[in-house]
């Protein structure tokens, strides 16, 4: 894939992320995984916007997403899926100090949003 491509699949994959938060936050009956969702669909938005912006002013405008979706229905292994896949994806992005710092602030949201869904019952 090309930079743009993996930014644009890196992009496509949190903004989903964050509105498969807000459905499993919306069906949970645990009230400590409702706010934990809560918070992490409250918060990639942002940060995903903010490295959207970043990564256009540094290299080109993204025309092209990814049109495919996902649909997760188990909140703990679906973020910790996420995790996983931020790891993965970094090591392609650009490595601009001021983007890998978005994604730093992204990942330490996604252990924190674990950390709540493991031990906040």
């Amino acid at each position: 894939m090309t930079r743009t491509q993996n930014a644009a699949t890196f992009i496509a994959v949190l903004f989903h992320s964050a509105t498969n938060a807000h459905f499993m936050h919306l069906q949970t009956k645990s009230y400590s995984e409702h706010v934990a969702l809560g918070a992490y669909y409250d918060t990639i938005i942002d940060l995903v916007d903010k490295w959207a912006e970043a990564y256009q002013g540094c290299y080109e405008v993204i025309a092209d997403y990814p049109s495919d979706y996902h649909i997760a229905k188990r909140p703990l292994a679906y973020i910790e899926q996420i995790k996983d896949f931020v790891d993965k994806i970094r090591k392609v992005l650009p490595d601009d100090t001021q983007l890998q710092n978005i994604v730093d602030e992204i990942a330490e949201l996604l252990d924190s949003t674990c950390y709540k869904l493991k031990n906040l019952k």
